[in-house]
């Protein structure tokens, strides 16, 4: 099995919350007011330390906070799953990483993403012949990608379709690894590309039905079918208590939480 091999890079779930984060503003429920620092969730987000660089998966509210809580560098490039808020708003953050490179940083995406985060960050895409020189701009390039093999930084990642209620979204596998974020289905094309995998994360926001995201038990029955060697929840409301919803997951599944890394071979 690939998960004897050493590993050729490292991914880092930046955050592993919903789109209001835990602590949820105001709430004063078990989870929100833990002690327990994995009952802390930031806002969805992937760090991959690759051969030749790092790149993110999405760009969270609280980039700044988590590349620096994991010592973090080096952003030489972006992944986008989708463009909804709490997985763009930090797209300002990669200022420092265009100054630090002298160069663009790449942002791979969709046409649909492209166009929101032109409309959402105007002035950072304004032409540099008319820019207003006493405010710093991020330095930034698109590149389109959809579902075909995409080489980043000497690893090639996988796009992969997922629906989040009607919306079409990205997921990505990369090596034995994949980050499925937002998702409440998996078209039939993309179940084999989940096949064999050592580590999945996989959306799961609480037990209830909800309409664009999957459940614990939906969540289950994909890795049931999928069979990873490891299985990761991620995107986890404040409803779901660490400790307590670990000890009732069957064994090889887990929250995830801030700050855990995952080797990819």
């Amino acid at each position: 099995m690939s998960g004897d091999s050493e590993p050729t890079a490292w991914m880092t779930l930046l955050g592993t919350g919903t789109s209001m984060g835990v602590p949820m503003i105001g709430c004063t429920c078990d989870v929100c007011t833990s002690g327990n620092p994995r009952n802390q969730r930031t806002r969805t987000g992937v760090h991959i330390a690759a051969p030749e660089g790092g790149f993110l998966i999405d760009t969270s509210p609280e980039l700044r906070l988590q590349l620096v809580r994991e010592k973090i560098s080096s952003v030489d490039a972006v992944l986008y799953t989708h463009a909804h808020a709490d997985h763009i708003l930090g797209l300002d953050d990669l200022r420092i990483f265009g100054y630090k490179r002298n160069a663009p940083v790449p942002l791979y995406c969709e046409p649909a993403v492209e166009a929101t985060l032109r409309q959402t960050f105007a002035y950072a895409f304004i032409d540099p012949a008319v820019r207003d020189t006493w405010h710093s701009y991020p330095n930034l390039e698109f590149r389109l990608i959809g579902t075909e093999p995409v080489d980043v930084l000497g690893l090639v990642v996988r796009p992969l379709r997922l629906l989040h209620g009607r919306l079409p979204v990205l997921g990505y596998r990369i090596g034995n690894v994949a980050f499925c974020t937002d998702c409440s289905a998996i078209p039939e094309e993309s179940w084999p590309v989940l096949e064999g995998l050592d580590v999945l994360i996989l959306d799961a926001l609480w037990k209830e039905p909800h309409p664009t995201h999957f459940n614990v038990a939906q969540a289950l029955e994909a890795i049931a079918r999928l069979k990873p060697r490891q299985a990761y929840l991620t995107h986890v409301s404040h409803r779901l208590d660490y400790d307590r919803t670990n000890a009732e997951l069957p064994d090889g599944v887990e929250l995830s939480y801030d700050g855990l890394r995952i080797p990819i071979r």
